[in-house]
């Protein structure tokens, strides 16, 4: 199973909502299936140019790991040159920060990852973990 692009998107405007819920600074949102192809993206109005490429970075990163970008931080805490040469082995696309969080059906099955990036780390994964359980899946952030 993946997710398609109605449940993408479903995420998408979920973890919007929880960021303005929240207070948010404007977030963007980038929704990967299991290959790490985008199926969604959205970028709200006053969030900076390099959100994307941050949000879809956590979200890459954390598929390519198989851990949320929470337990990529912790990672590269520990084992900071690791952590750097898989970043230049996947060209540039792992951010260690939590914001990336991976997403599993109900059977545990991988389906995906989102990313956010626009406030801080834990209030970006708060989000992304918002807009997956609204969607009906389960969010694994570390």
């Amino acid at each position: 199973m993946a997710i398609d692009l109605d449940t993408a998107r479903a995420v998408v405007a979920a973890a919007r909502a929880a960021g303005r819920d929240r207070g948010l600074k404007p977030l963007t949102v980038v929704v990967l299936d299991a290959g790490g192809h985008v199926v969604a993206a959205e970028r709200e109005d006053g969030s900076s140019n390099g959100r994307f490429a941050i949000a879809s970075g956590k979200a890459s990163g954390a598929l390519a790991l198989g851990m949320g970008s929470r337990a990529l931080m912790a990672r590269a805490e520990q084992q900071a040159y690791f952590v750097a040469a898989a970043g230049a082995a996947l060209g540039g696309a792992l951010v260690p920060v939590p914001g990336g969080v991976l997403v599993r059906d109900a059977g545990g099955a991988l389906l995906g990852a989102v990313g956010v990036s626009g406030d801080t780390s834990d209030n970006d994964e708060a989000a992304a973990v918002a807009g997956i359980e609204a969607a009906g899946l389960v969010a694994q952030p570390d």
